[in-house]
Formats: structure tokens, sequence, C-alpha cells
């Protein structure tokens, strides 16, 4: 096991520093956004290469990052129930759910995400507006950020089994009695659901 922690700590060294990195082009997405409606608005002008340059560095945020978001398991969840139950019960959902929904989704989308880039890179596929960007760099975002995915979710999975096995403690747990700001926040809607009901 001790094997797989150090796979596990190695996957979730790239995929931070990769998240980390990336999480900049947030700014600069909104500069050549802003840039782009100013230009627009003030010179009745615009251009397709930086209106497409600004989706595709939104999908390499999106796809990138994504790994990023389940390391800090900040991944959308019903926190609602998930809150409610006992710690066991949501560990073992976390492997289920890693196990029999995120890998196998990730596998299907590198298998089918393969062909989809390799054809639009042998084409060089262009854009289909005038001055747009070649489309295949984008292409390749789908690929690679599934993969960095499928990775953290068996990064992941090793962490959450070694957590049920008391190898490690859990790192996603908050000391002294502290929520996530996801749990404050479900804890929250329950109270006032429950001030509701009465």
């Amino acid at each position: 096991m001790e094997v797989l922690l150090k796979l596990s700590r190695a996957i979730d060294a790239v995929n931070f520093r990769i998240g980390k990195l990336l999480s900049w082009l947030i700014l600069i997405v909104v500069i050549i956004s802003a840039t782009n409606a100013t230009v627009r608005k003030v010179f009745d002008t615009s251009s397709n290469a930086w209106l497409e340059l600004q989706w595709v560095i939104f999908g390499a945020i999106f796809l990138l990052c994504s790994p990023w978001t389940l390391l800090s398991n900040e991944h959308i969840r019903i926190d609602i129930i998930n809150s409610t139950l006992p710690k066991r019960w949501r560990d073992g959902i976390d492997v289920f759910g890693h196990a029999f929904f995120l890998l196998p989704l990730t596998i299907v989308m590198i298998v089918t995400s393969v062909p989809f880039f390799l054809r639009s890179f042998r084409l060089n596929e262009q854009s289909m507006n005038a001055g747009g960007l070649p489309q295949w760099p984008a292409k390749s975002l789908v690929l690679i950020g599934f993969v960095l995915l499928f990775w953290q979710g068996i990064s992941e999975l090793i962490k959450r089994i070694a957590v049920m096995r008391g190898l490690i403690p859990d790192p996603h747990a908050t000391g002294d009695g502290a929520h996530s700001a996801a749990e404050a926040e479900a804890e929250r809607i329950l109270a006032v659901a429950k001030t509701d009901a009465e």
C-alpha cells in the first residue's frame, strides 16, 4: 500500500501544480474578454481569433483544473444528504463513486477523445470562422483533461481506501470540529428548512 500512497502523492503534486499554474488563466481570459468587448464597442471591429482564444482558454481552465478541484474536495456533491451520513458511509460512497462512475467515465472519454483529437490533428483542422484558430489544440484539451482526471481519480481512490483502513488520516477532515464551506452551507440550509417547517 505504501507504493500506492507514493503514487498518489506524486499524482496529487502534479495536479496541484497544474491547477495552481492554470488558475492564472482566469485573469488572462477576463482581460481578453474585456479587451474584445471594448474594441468591438469603441472601434466597431472584432477578431474571430481573439474570440475563439477566450473560449479555448476557458476550456483549458475547466478541463485541466478539474483534477485540482477533485484533489481539493471542492467538486459538486449533494452535501445536504452527504453531511448527514456517518463517515464510514461517506467513505464507502466515495470509493463506490470513484470506482464505478468517475473512473469508467474518464476511460470512456479518453478512448473516444483519442480519435477525435488525432483526426483533427492529421487534417490540421481550422476554424470555420474567418481568421479563426486551429481546432486541434482545443480538441487536445479534452484528452489531456480526462487523462489528468483519471489519474486524480486513482489517487483519490487510493487515499480513501487507505483512510478506511486507518493507514493515513483523512486529508479532507477539518480539525477542531470545523467544517468545510460546503458542509457549513449544507448545515445552514438544513437549519433554515427546519425553522421554516416549525
